[in-house]
């Protein structure tokens, strides 16, 4: 419909044990996935995978008239939720490659950009890519505000950039990118070399590992096991130590996750309630000058009719006694 090109995706399928989007793309090569309800089929022509990204070229066929286009699916697969990627560097790597394809250019349809809530990994993208294309065409990178651009950008998707360390990100990346907009060329090379992108992938959706087996702990009728040393009591303890401060710290860490999701919630629920509080009152102030005009319309019109005759009969007085 909007001639795309492309799909940027920013996250893996599943992410600490959730499923966070559905595969929506075949895995093997001339694989095809149909999909009946809306009339296509999808086939993988080919792949590359990297360390930390993939590139799948995918075809996209109409049944109904049997057309076909193809399509890039750009896949970032080491990009954790509510964090940042491994550094600037990657990221850049990442974008230009994008670039690369040709996908971003004006002459396409717009380029589809998803995570999993769709405002963070997504947003950081958009505002990175937005602010370096706005240098681009300025010829200035100093005259570029991101955090103008960012607030622009909210205006039509609410929340954008959910995290303090996601916008830090984005400011970092868009130093580094500007670098390259002012006309050093070998930056690039060097975004590929720290990325480390020809390194073996690293298995994204692995499932942790099982948990230990419970300690069984001594009855008092049994016999006890044998004192421990001070320096084993000590080192037992320490770890007994960074176990409960590991948990401690997972327990805070889902806490904030939540408090934010939460927060982000409650903000779109109260964002929607005020639209709607807006539209109702607009509706209210219509229908009240519509009833308003409705009351003194017939009023005037009688008001416009006297007025007529009156004139009317004035001038023909005038004229008679003339």
């Amino acid at each position: 419909e909007q001639k795309s090109r492309a799909i940027v995706m920013l996250n893996r399928v599943i992410e600490k044990g959730s499923v966070k989007c559905e595969k929506y793309w075949p895995s093997t090569k001339d694989e095809t996935m149909s999909y009946e309800d809306t009339g296509f089929n999808l086939k993988l022509l080919c792949e590359d995978v990297k360390s930390y990204y993939t590139v799948r070229r995918l075809e996209l066929q109409r049944t109904s008239t049997g057309e076909t286009r193809e399509i890039y699916h750009f896949h970032y697969t080491t990009w954790p939720d509510f964090g940042v990627p491994e550094s600037p560097a990657s990221f850049l790597n990442f974008l230009f490659k994008v670039r690369e394809s040709g996908c971003l250019n004006s002459d396409c349809g717009p380029t589809i950009v998803h995570c999993s809530a769709g405002i963070g990994r997504s947003g950081t993208f958009s505002l990175v890519d937005t602010c370096l294309v706005l240098m681009e065409k300025r010829k200035d990178p100093s005259s570029v505000d991101i955090r103008e651009v960012l607030l622009e950008m909210r205006k039509y998707r609410m929340g954008l950039i959910q995290t303090p360390d996601q916008l830090r990100f984005s400011y970092m990346a868009v130093i580094e990118g500007a670098k390259y907009i002012m006309g050093d060329s070998s930056v690039q090379k060097r975004w590929k070399e720290l990325s480390n992108e020809d390194q073996e992938p690293i298995p994204g959706n692995a499932s942790p590992p099982p948990q230990p087996p419970k300690r069984a702990l001594p009855r008092q009728n049994e016999n006890r096991a044998p004192h421990l040393s001070v320096g084993e009591a000590t080192d037992a303890a320490n770890n007994i130590s960074t176990e409960e401060n590991s948990v401690q710290e997972k327990e805070i860490k889902a806490k904030y996750v939540n408090n934010i999701r939460k927060r982000h919630r409650e903000d779109r629920i109260a964002s929607t309630a005020q639209k709607v509080q807006r539209m109702k009152q607009k509706l209210n102030e219509t229908e009240v000058k519509r009833k308003r005009w409705l009351y003194w319309k017939p009023i005037l019109i009688n008001i416009a009719a006297v007025t007529t005759l009156a004139i009317g009969a004035i001038v023909c007085c005038s004229m008679y006694f003339q």
